[in-house]
C-alpha cells in the first residue's frame, strides 16, 4: 500500500534551481575555507583576500578524517544505547509514524564526562585549533561522501518515502536538496541523528578546545572566551534537552536529506558557528565588567524570548488544553487545527527567530567592534532566518489559507517588532 502512494513532483524549485544548487556545492565549502583562512591572518580582514592560500596537500590530512569518523561513531553509539525514551514523529504520507529515540541530552552528558576525563589525563585538545583547517576539509569530505550515499540509496526508496521538496526529477537539484525524506539504515535515522548530535555537540567541544588553546598560550582563558563558550554551550544544551521539538521542524517534516543538510550539519555548523572562539585565540579582546554584564543581560533576554516562545508553541502542539496555553487567543483553521495569536506568538510571527538573533548578537559582542569577521554568524543567520521565514509563510499560506491571512493581519510583523 505504501509503495502505491506517490510523492508529487516538486514544482517550486528553491535556491535558483539546478544552477543555484550547482553553485552552492562550491560556494558553501569555499565560504567555510575562506572564513577560517581569513580568521587566521593578523588583521582577519574579510575585505582583503588572504594569501597565500594553504596548498591542497597541507589541507588534506587522513588523520583528521579518522578523528572525525571516530567522533561521529561515538555519537552514533550513544544515540542507539537503550537510554532515554522512544517517541513517534508526525504522521507521514502513508499514514505511518516513525519512532525516534530521544536521548541527546544524556549523550551530551556522557560526552562531557568522557571529555572531562580526557582533560584530566592531559589529552592535547589544542590539536583541534592547530589543525582546524584540516578538520574542516575532512568534515566537508565526509559530508560529500554521505550525500553521495544518500542519493544512491534514495534511488531505491519507495515513492512514498521521497521528500516533497526534493523530487524534481533533476538529479543535481535532488542530490543537493535531498531526495529521500527520512533515510534510515534499519531503525537508525540518518537525518535525525545528524541534525543534533555530531555537529552541535561537536561545536561545544570545538569551543572547549579553543579555550584550552588560550590556556596553553596565556595561562588562563579570557573573559571573552568564557562568555562565548558559556552562551553557546547553553544554547546547545537547550537544543539537546528539547530534542523532541525538532520532530515538527521543516528540516524533519519537509526537507529531504541531501548535501544541503549533510554539509550544514557536519561542516557548516561546527566550523562557522564556532568562529568567535577561533577568532579570540589569535585576536584576544579585553572586556570590562560592566560590558560583560551588559552582554550577559542581552543574551538572557534573547534566551527568554527564544525558549519562552518555543515552549509555548510546543506545549500548544502537544495539548491545546494545557493550562499553560489554554487561555491564549487562537484562530481556527480549515484543517481543524488552531493558530496561536497571542502570547509570544502575538508579538511577531516568529518570536523564536527574534530570540535567536538577539543571542547571536550577544555571542559576537565579546569579540569587540573593530572587526566584522566574528559577526559573520549573525549576518548569515539573519539571512538564513529571513529566508526560512519566507519558506514558512509560503507553506502556511498553502496549508491554512484564509486563517493564515487573518493571522498575518492580526500579527503584521514577521520577526522584528515595528521593523520587519
Amino acid at each position: 500500500m505504501a509503495d502505491k502512494i506517490k510523492t508529487p513532483r516538486t514544482s517550486e524549485l528553491e535556491f535558483g534551481g539546478p544552477l543555484g544548487a550547482l553553485l552552492l556545492l562550491f560556494v558553501m565549502p569555499g565560504t567555510v575555507l575562506y572564513l577560517l583562512v581569513t580568521c587566521n591572518t593578523d588583521d582577519a580582514s574579510v575585505l582583503r583576500v588572504p594569501g597565500p592560500f594553504p596548498s591542497l596537500d597541507t589541507l588534506w590530512d587522513p588523520s583528521a578524517v579518522i578523528l572525525l569518523l571516530a567522533w561521529v561513531s561515538l555519537q552514533a553509539v550513544l544515540h542507539i544505547l537503550p537510554i532515554g525514551k522512544v517517541t513517534e514523529g508526525i504522521t507521514l504520507r502513508d499514514n505511518t509514524r516513525l519512532k525516534y529515540r530521544i536521548n541527546a541530552l544524556q549523550a551530551m552528558m556522557v560526552t562531557a564526562l568522557l571529555v572531562g576525563g580526557a582533560v584530566m589525563f592531559g589529552f592535547p585538545f589544542s590539536y583541534v585549533y592547530d589543525h582546524f583547517l584540516q578538520l574542516a576539509v575532512a568534515a566537508a569530505f565526509i559530508a560529500l561522501v554521505l550525500s553521495i550515499f544518500l542519493y544512491a540509496k534514495s534511488l531505491a526508496a519507495p515513492e512514498s518515502a521521497l521528500a516533497p521538496g526534493g523530487n524534481s526529477g533533476n538529479p543535481l537539484y535532488d542530490f543537493f536538496i535531498g531526495h529521500e525524506l527520512n533515510p534510515r539504515i534499519g531503525s537508525f535515522d540518518l537525518k535525525y541523528f545528524c541534525e543534533l548530535r555530531p555537529g552541535l555537540i561537536g561545536w561545544c567541544l570545538i569551543n572547549l578546545c579553543f579555550m584550552m588553546k588560550e590556556v596553553e598560550l596565556r595561562g588562563s582563558p579570557s573573559l571573552s572566551m568564557m562568555l562565548v563558550f558559556g552562551f553557546q554551550a547553553l544554547y546547545v544544551a537547550d537544543a539537546m534537552k528539547n530534542e523532541e521539538a525538532i520532530l515538527t521542524t521543516m528540516d524533519i517534516v519537509h526537507d529531504g536529506f541531501g548535501f544541503m543538510l549533510a554539509f550544514g550539519d557536519l561542516c557548516w555548523v561546527p566550523f562557522t558557528y564556532s568562529l568567535q572562539g577561533y577568532f579570540l585565540v589569535r585576536h584576544p579582546q579585553e572586556l570590562g565588567t560592566y560590558t560583560a554584564l551588559g552582554i550577559i543581560l542581552l543574551n538572557a533576554v534573547g534566551y527568554i524570548i527564544f525558549r519562552g516562545s518555543n515552549s509555548q508553541k510546543n506545549a500548544f502542539r502537544r495539548n491545546p488544553s494545557d493550562p499553560k496555553v489554554a487561555g491564549l487567543a487562537t484562530i481556527p483553521t480549515a484543517t481543524g487545527k488552531r493558530l496561536l495569536v497571542s502570547g509570544w506568538w502575538g508579538l511577531v510571527r516568529h518570536p523564536n527567530y527574534l530570540g535567536d538573533l538577539i543571542m547571536a548578537l550577544a555571542w559576537s559582542l565579546p569579540c569587540g567592534l573593530s572587526n566584522i569577521l566574528p559577526y559573520f554568524y549573525i549576518i548569515y543567520f539573519t539571512v538564513l532566518l529571513v529566508h526560512r521565514e519566507a519558506r514558512d509563510e509560503h507553506q502556511c499560506m498553502k496549508k491554512y489559507g484564509l486563517a493564515w491571512q487573518e493571522y498575518c493581519r492580526r500579527v503584521p510583523y514577521r520577526i522584528f517588532p515595528y521593523i520587519y
